[in-house]
């Protein structure tokens, strides 16, 4: 398969390494430090399933370089993808799958907007993973996993053969019955996870051990299910239990990304995550107030961060 890695981070630079290694021809796209230190040393990734390398590596800052390609895998920040996806136009062939592996509910939403509805299908990952210099990936905590599938939820040779590729190159992937669900429920975590680490400074074994913040965790989630079924999405309030056990199963050192850039005073994911709760919340008439509090408390941070301010 030809495929492109838009955004060489902890998820592109881990999974795209993997396809990589599996003997697939990926195409690195990055910039900067990070873009020439992969083009003179390779891509190296560090992880606890094993350390490797990817030398020669096929990377560029350049799309039109590469040309058409199967697919795009796309990992870049939320805040970036439409800039991102616009251009990704050289990558399109007649059926070239574009698969977002983002945080957050409204990515395949905007890929579909700026790209087109038939290249634009759904994507969620799990993993631990992110940028320990140029052009070094660290990976801990916990074994990789995807999940992808068509907006329609239809089955098709595209999804299936992209499963597949993942599962050659000893990664989990599947195409869930709904992607809509699994895309939901994962948001459930993340947006929990982000919005409680951002807001105690705490790594997950903190927040997820002291009663208040835990209630708070349990508040996020149930506030996510119920803007979920406002929109159609078919989730279940059983699953705020089930995320929870999942949080206590999490390294107790783990943050998440969101986490990080706002203790670093980096731009983040706050409106993908806790502020998008807000923003479709209201759309739907539905009150969140715990999502409302974390997003408010955060957004000036979030703001001089973007020079906002």
């Amino acid at each position: 398969m030809r495929i492109a890695i838009v955004g060489v981070g902890g998820v592109g630079g881990y999974f795209g390494g993997r396809l990589a290694q599996a003997g697939h021809e990926v195409h690195f796209i990055a910039r900067g430090a990070h873009l020439a230190a992969i083009r003179e040393h390779g891509l190296r990734v560090e992880s606890f399933l094993g350390d490797f390398t990817i030398q020669p590596v096929l990377a560029t800052d350049d799309p039109a370089q590469v040309g058409p390609v199967d697919y795009v895998l796309v990992a870049v920040k939320s805040w970036q993808l439409a800039e991102a996806a616009a251009s990704m136009r050289p990558l399109l062939g007649p059926a070239t799958a574009v698969v977002p592996l983002l945080n957050g509910v409204e990515a395949s939403d905007i890929l579909a907007e700026v790209l087109g509805p038939d290249y634009a299908m759904d994507g969620i990952c799990r993993i631990l993973a992110s940028i320990g210099g140029p052009g070094l990936i660290k990976h801990s905590g916990i074994e990789p996993s995807l999940a992808f599938g068509e907006r329609d939820n239809r089955r098709t040779p595209r999804a299936e053969a992209l499963a597949a590729a993942f599962k050659a190159a000893g990664i989990r992937a599947s195409v869930p019955p709904d992607i809509q669900v699994a895309t939901w429920e994962k948001f459930m975590l993340i947006c929990t996870w982000s919005g409680l680490g951002a807001i105690t400074r705490a790594p997950i074994g903190v927040w997820r051990t002291q009663p208040g913040t835990r209630a708070l965790a349990e508040a996020v989630l149930t506030e996510v299910v119920t803007v979920g079924q406002a929109r159609g999405v078919a989730l279940s309030m059983e699953r705020v239990a089930s995320i929870m056990s999942f949080i206590d199963e999490m390294p107790p050192a783990g943050t998440s990304s969101m986490q990080r850039d706002i203790m670093e005073g980096r731009p983040s994911e706050l409106e993908a995550q806790n502020g998008a709760i807000v923003r479709l919340g209201a759309a739907a008439a539905i009150p969140t107030p715990t999502n409302s509090f974390i997003y408010h408390c955060l957004l000036p941070q979030e703001l001089a961060a973007r020079h906002a301010l």
